[in-house]
This record gives structure tokens, sequence and C-alpha cells, in this order.
């Protein structure tokens, strides 16, 4: 049976999913590094820290600087890292982000994409140097495919963002 036409007018968009959706997916996107894939080198990219710099590039305003420490402790929770270095690592891009459209210069597609590129390669990096960093440091090469797949992810993974984006803001 087909539902009565509704007015469209004066409806507001669900207050839930406008407050929720976005910390949801960053956690679920988090949790996907709990699955149990065996590899011998890091090859997973870091979906949560995808997740959040795709609704950071999208919607700049949305969250506070501090949101980066929250959601990095629970992406060290299901990560296995050191407990702290994601929530680290994630408040120094937030940080950084923060700075950049403090500027006030509009950026386009590229630009988002070269900043999101630099921030993955910056948190894989130092996130190998946390663990152990004198037998870490000469041996940044066993990161090259994870850093490559991440950023060649990272216009997917944003235009999902997107997609859950119109979703969640729609009536």
């Amino acid at each position: 049976m087909a539902k009565p036409y509704r007015s469209r007018i004066n409806r507001q968009p669900s207050q839930l999913r406008i407050k929720f959706i976005p910390s949801i997916t960053v956690i679920l996107a988090s949790m996907v590094t709990a699955l149990p894939i065996i590899t011998d080198y890091p090859i997973l990219p870091p979906l949560g820290l995808l997740v959040l710099l795709s609704w950071r590039m999208i919607r700049p305003g949305y969250w506070p600087i501090w949101v980066g420490f929250p959601l990095g402790i629970v992406d060290d929770i299901f990560s296995g890292q050191p407990f702290g270095s994601a929530a680290f690592l994630w408040s120094v891009v937030f940080i950084a982000l923060d700075a950049l459209d403090r500027r006030g210069v509009g950026r386009d597609y590229w630009q988002d994409w070269l900043i999101a590129s630099l921030s993955i390669i910056f948190v894989l990096i130092c996130g190998m140097l946390i663990i152990d960093f004198q037998s870490n440091l000469l041996r940044l090469e066993i990161l090259v495919p994870q850093i490559l797949l991440s950023v060649l992810l990272y216009p997917f993974v944003t235009r999902l963002i997107g997609t859950i984006d119109n979703w969640r803001v729609a009536i």
C-alpha cells in the first residue's frame, strides 16, 4: 500500500542523523582494522583516518578542533597501535588543518587531496616510528604500498562520505 503524500515544506532533517552519523562512520571505519587480515607488511589503509579526513574536508566547520583526540582513542583501541598514538597524531592533523582553514583561502578538490595525502603520510610514518623508532627508521620503505593504497583510496572514501552526508542532511 502506498504512503499518503506529505508536504516537505518546513520539515527538518533528523537531529540524531545530523549529530551522530559522522562520528559513527569514523568509529565503524576504525573497527575495520580489527578484522583478521594477516599480512607480512602493513597494507590495510587507515580507514578511520580516511573517513575522518573526508568529513573534515567536506564539512570543515562541523567538528571542533579537539575531536581528533577521542576519535583517535577509539582508533587506538581497535588498531593495536600504542595507546594514544592515533589520538596524538590525529590531534596534530586537526590542529594543522584548522591553521590552514584560518588563513581564509579557498581550496579545490586537488588541494584537498594533496592536504589529505600529506596528512595520511604523516600519520602513517609517525605511527610506525612511535612503535620502534630505532629499528623502523631504516625500514620506512615497507610503508610505501600502504601509503599508495591510502592516497589512491581517499577520493573514493570522500565520494562515499559525500553520499552519506547528502543522506544525513536530507529530509
